[in-house]
């Protein structure tokens, strides 16, 4: 049974999700909340499986909430919930370790699909968001700019290449990467030169986003799990 806690300040939101997430035989919702202090809360208590997180709450909202886990090294993957007006919290939330987002109008099967993912280890994205996010990105370079398709050839990534792409969508800092993949700090940081060259991006938020897009990257991760925190 995988463990899941709500958390979103709209009480309609989360009795919509937690009652799509009942149809399901073997995800059982544990604990629901309606700030980040609450949801802080009720992972240290619970101990989910799976956060599944509003960005827009009052107080401490979605992003102060992942970096706070990220501070005291909590593990639980979490899972961002966000409109399509929310493209640069988004972002905010990739950069503050977050492991997938979807929609708020989101299916019942992408749902539990998506809760699967992160329970099992992996990254879950919805391909129309990511593409939008790629075309939004303002000030890149090389092919995925604002003239640039995201969607165009880029050069084949090594299968080490492709691993160290697949912990960066885990929200794993370089040192994390290497002890991970058993590499030097610095083997690490070339092959991350030699990502970002490769997919014609700038910075990790957008080789990450554009290896997904481009399906370089599956939403299950690494087979030996090597990037779970």
């Amino acid at each position: 049974m995988i463990r899941v806690v709500l958390a979103d300040d709209q009480t309609l939101v989360r009795r919509g999700i937690a009652g799509l997430l009942a149809l399901a035989d073997d995800v059982e919702v544990v604990g629901e909340a309606e700030d980040g202090d609450g949801a802080l809360d009720a992972v240290a208590t619970l101990a989910p499986d799976v956060l599944l997180l509003d960005l827009r709450m009052p107080g401490r909202d979605g992003i102060a909430t992942l970096q706070a886990l990220a501070e005291r090294g909590d593990p639980t993957p979490v899972l961002v919930l966000t409109t399509f007006n929310d493209d640069e919290l988004v972002l905010q939330a990739l950069r503050a370790g977050a492991r997938g987002y979807l929609l708020k109008d989101v299916t019942l099967e992408q749902l539990v699909g998506a809760v699967h993912t992160l329970a099992t280890g992996g990254t879950s994205v919805q391909p129309a968001v990511t593409q939008r996010l790629l075309r939004g990105l303002q000030g890149g370079t090389g092919r995925t700019d604002d003239h640039g398709d995201p969607s165009g050839p880029v050069d084949p990534l090594t299968p080490r290449e492709i691993d160290v792409v697949r912990l960066m969508a885990s929200g794993l800092a370089n040192r994390e990467i290497a002890a991970a993949l058993h590499l030097a700090e610095g083997t690490v940081k070339n092959l991350v030169s030699a990502v970002l060259l490769k997919l014609g991006v700038r910075d990790r938020t957008r080789a990450v986003l554009r290896a997904l897009h481009l399906g370089l990257v599956g939403v299950d991760g690494p087979d030996d799990g090597a990037h779970r925190r």
